[in-house]
């Protein structure tokens, strides 16, 4: 009797790295803000956002945050990915990981005297924008988003906050 089944079906996929994972997505948004605000300038920062920190440089070579961003861009970014623990639902608990994400980005958003973003997916869901600024907040009253714990923290999808005014994400 001859065996003609095809196991490979069956197969579990290779899991992916989380450091391949996070990458990846740095660069996806990084080509999202290029096309966007037609530029070249969005790029990966040098050891993911880590350089600035672990390296003695002069203020001017110093990078903040996952993305290195136009020098008149108000914002720092850092990207996330992925996380399991770490949902939407986070949000309403002070202690989860989503608000060690955000205080990052707002100690390296300090330094620089920037707005700070993060933008964060989980597999197989919308890509949300996180940030606090009360003025981008009243420039997108026709897209949906929410603002948590009587915080100015806003929440919403990435695709919404791109179709905002490309004015309203620069310095003057």
């Amino acid at each position: 009797m001859e065996d003609n089944f095809d196991f490979s079906v069956l197969k579990k996929k290779k899991r992916k790295n989380s450091r391949t994972k996070g990458n990846t997505f740095e660069r996806k948004v990084c080509a999202l803000l290029n096309e966007r605000f037609e530029t070249t300038d969005f790029n990966r920062s040098p050891g993911s956002g880590a350089f600035a920190n672990t390296h003695r440089l002069p203020d001017h070579l110093k990078v903040y945050g996952d993305l290195i961003v136009p020098q008149k861009f108000q914002y720092i970014i850092e990207c996330k990915k992925g996380y399991n623990k770490v949902s939407l639902g986070s949000l309403f608990n002070i202690k989860s990981e989503f608000y060690d994400f955000i205080n990052q980005a707002k100690r390296d958003a300090s330094k620089i005297s920037k707005k700070w973003m993060v933008i964060f997916q989980q597999d197989r869901k919308d890509t949300l924008a996180i940030f606090e600024d009360l003025y981008l907040k009243h420039t997108v009253k026709d897209h949906s988003f929410i603002t948590f714990n009587n915080s100015n923290i806003i929440v919403m999808k990435l695709e919404d906050l791109l179709k905002v005014t490309t004015k309203d994400f620069w310095f003057d």
